[in-house]
């Protein structure tokens, strides 16, 4: 079985550590773990890794956040992966700092990285992990926001939530969607 994983984030390093690259935070957490590392490849980085003979594709669009739909829409056909072995792991300003849910549809809640895969899939029927990042800006400072770095405390409590994150999605390609979520969604 091939799982395609993917975290959503901006390329550069001026985006590297800020709220928005929680999905890249993740996968690069994945690899580490598994010590495999990510190469360029075709619409983004691209690594490999296996876990109890499941195969995941790991991948970090490089076609910045916005425009992620095509680099998830080339490697599903690229690695003839069924959209039901789609993740994606992308941040959520509406849910406090750390905390996890797991979906298999839904809507974009505004996100356009997500919007964008969705149109290019033509679906919104694949699953999803939200990492919350809080909202905890004025009115007119999401950007500021998202595109900010972590706080102090934040940074303190980001290694255990990202072993939270990479043993939900371990549990999502072992045990499926459903089980995962029951799980995870309660953490």
């Amino acid at each position: 079985m091939k799982y395609l994983i993917v975290g959503l984030g901006n390329i550069g390093s001026e985006y590297a550590e800020t709220r928005h690259n929680i999905g890249f935070k993740v996968l690069d957490y994945l690899a580490g773990e598994s010590d495999t590392s990510f190469s360029a490849d075709r619409y983004g980085s691209v690594a490999e890794m296996r876990y109890k003979g499941r195969t995941l594709v790991l991948l970090k669009p490089s076609t910045y956040m916005n425009l992620s739909g095509k680099a998830v829409r080339y490697w599903l056909e690229q690695e003839k992966i069924p959209l039901e072995n789609l993740l994606v792991v992308v941040d959520d300003i509406a849910l406090p700092f750390g905390t996890l849910r797991m979906r298999t549809k839904g809507s974009a809640g505004g996100h356009n990285g997500l919007k964008n895969i969705t149109e290019l899939l033509a679906t919104d029927a694949w699953s999803r992990i939200r990492f919350g990042i809080g909202g905890d800006f004025a009115r007119g400072q999401q950007v500021d926001y998202v595109l900010g770095h972590w706080t102090a405390e934040e940074e303190e409590a980001m290694p255990a939530r990202l072993k939270l994150f990479a043993d939900a999605v371990r549990a999502f390609v072992t045990v499926g969607a459903a089980r995962a979520m029951n799980e995870f969604n309660k953490k």
